[in-house]
């Protein structure tokens, strides 16, 4: 009996320690997260108000990447995906990591960067839950936690989704797997910061659907094309970023020229298309999930434009243009299958969110909190489908991956997803036989190619 009593003690401190210090946490984080969003707001409206806007957008650039390289040249956890690895390798942030990420995005999307404000917000909370923890000199785990807890307040604030938020934190690190001890601390550090934020004025999007549940054969049918739909746009958008990486890593220039040269192309893009397609884009997000039309190649000029602006010398997240590319995606799809565009674009904001980050629970209860619980199951439907047919790869390699999404694959369990390798359980048989033998030679062919430019190359330097 003695031990049952000291056993549930131990549980009953244990559980009041994280509810103060996440709730610590989470008021800290919705007090940075205030401040940034507000301080956001002010640039945005002074850069783009001047009529010589577009005109500044390489010189804010070529900024960004000085201060980039010649302020903050060591302090580089500054992207989600960095945080991530921090976190799983225990490594404490800084707070100049902190400041980097608070100021740095501020410059790049109110100088018409393509950018997220969720990044920053999450990036300042796990600096701030790094260095509260080290203040308090908590061990190595425990400091690990409340930096979990930072991230799934950042979330929360920034997009006032406390519960989504809070899981999103959660979720991100590992593909298919949750630590659940952190599950209650990150609620409560969510909830807290969102409070936080919205008690201080800080206003947030939801648009509750006009949307009568039809529980039918053919619509759910519909639901599962979308989710594939949407997990072959996650697949395209992984891919086109890290097609962006590759070609930034290979001009040798000095940073913050390639930045200017890409504020060059950007500002060209805004004047041959809209500027809808610089900054956080949320009018056109709102306008769409309200039943406007929209061009089909806005997704292709957004992921341009995204693309030139993170992997070529701006700062800031991701999640913000990939919610605006699935709003759009999902508009798409309507418009291809005479569907209603609002109930469309609404999933394909969280489906597409839920293929290129891998967390499919946090962005099936996003879609609860910002569009209402009748689209919840349909949502959710999509939400796994775009996940699993993502396949293995994210925009934040650093995930570590914890389960196989299809029993035909052999994945190294445990590792991150830039670390790993994929492969076949066993010999395939018919239609699958088939797919693998042409996705094979295509291999093949392309190796070939590339054989054949490199030579190519070869000789025209030569001669």
């Amino acid at each position: 009996m003695s031990r049952q009593v000291s056993e549930q003690t131990v549980l009953l401190v244990s559980i009041l320690k994280w509810v103060v210090l996440a709730a610590l946490i989470g008021g800290i984080v919705g007090l940075t997260t205030t401040a940034f969003l507000k301080l956001l707001n002010v640039s945005v409206v002074a850069f783009q108000l001047n009529p010589y806007f577009l005109l500044f957008i390489p010189l804010i650039f070529l900024l960004n990447a000085v201060l980039l390289k010649y302020l903050w040249p060591k302090d580089d956890t500054d992207t989600t995906d960095k945080v991530i690895k921090s976190i799983h390798d225990s490594k404490s942030i800084s707070w100049k990591s902190g400041l980097k990420a608070f100021f740095l995005p501020i410059l790049t999307i109110a100088g018409g960067g393509s950018a997220g404000k969720e990044a920053p917000c999450a990036d300042v909370g796990a600096s701030s839950g790094s260095v509260f923890g080290r203040f308090l000199k908590l061990n190595k785990q425990d400091r690990k936690k409340l930096m979990i807890c930072g991230v799934s307040a950042g979330f929360a604030a920034v997009f006032g989704t406390p519960i989504a938020g809070a899981i999103f934190g959660v979720e991100i690190l590992f593909v298919g797997g949750m630590l659940y001890e952190v599950l209650l601390p990150s609620f409560i550090a969510g909830v807290m910061a969102y409070h936080v934020s919205s008690s201080l004025g800080i206003k947030y999007f939801t648009y509750q659907l006009d949307f009568i549940p039809v529980i039918t054969n053919a619509f759910l049918i519909k639901i599962v094309l979308a989710g594939l739909f949407f997990g072959l746009v996650s697949f395209f958008i992984i891919e086109a970023f890290k097609r962006g990486k590759k070609y930034s890593d290979m001009i040798q220039i000095w940073s913050p020229l390639k930045a200017f040269i890409a504020g060059t192309l950007i500002a060209a893009i805004a004047v041959i298309f809209s500027t809808r397609y610089l900054g956080l884009g949320l009018d056109t997000m709102e306008s769409t999930l309200q039943g406007a039309q929209i061009i089909w190649y806005a997704l292709l000029i957004k992921l341009v434009v995204t693309i030139l602006t993170l992997n070529f010398g701006g700062s800031g997240g991701v999640i913000t243009p990939v919610l605006f590319m699935g709003t759009v995606s999902g508009a798409i799809f309507a418009s291809l299958m005479h569907l209603d565009t609002s109930t469309f674009a609404a999933i394909g904001l969280v489906a597409v969110l839920a293929g290129v980050a891998n967390t499919p629970i946090a962005a099936s209860i996003m879609a609860i909190e910002l569009f209402g619980p009748q689209i919840g199951v349909y949502a959710a439907v999509a939400c796994v489908i775009s996940f699993l047919m993502s396949g293995y790869r994210s925009l934040f390699p650093s995930q570590v991956m914890s389960i196989s999404k299809s029993s035909s694959l052999q994945v190294e369990k445990g590792k991150k997803i830039s670390d790993m390798n994929i492969k076949f359980k066993s010999k395939p048989h018919g239609a699958m036989k088939y797919v693998i033998k042409t996705a094979e030679e295509s291999d093949k062919i392309r190796s070939k190619l590339k054989k054949q430019k490199k030579k190519y190359r070869r000789e025209l330097l030569k001669n």
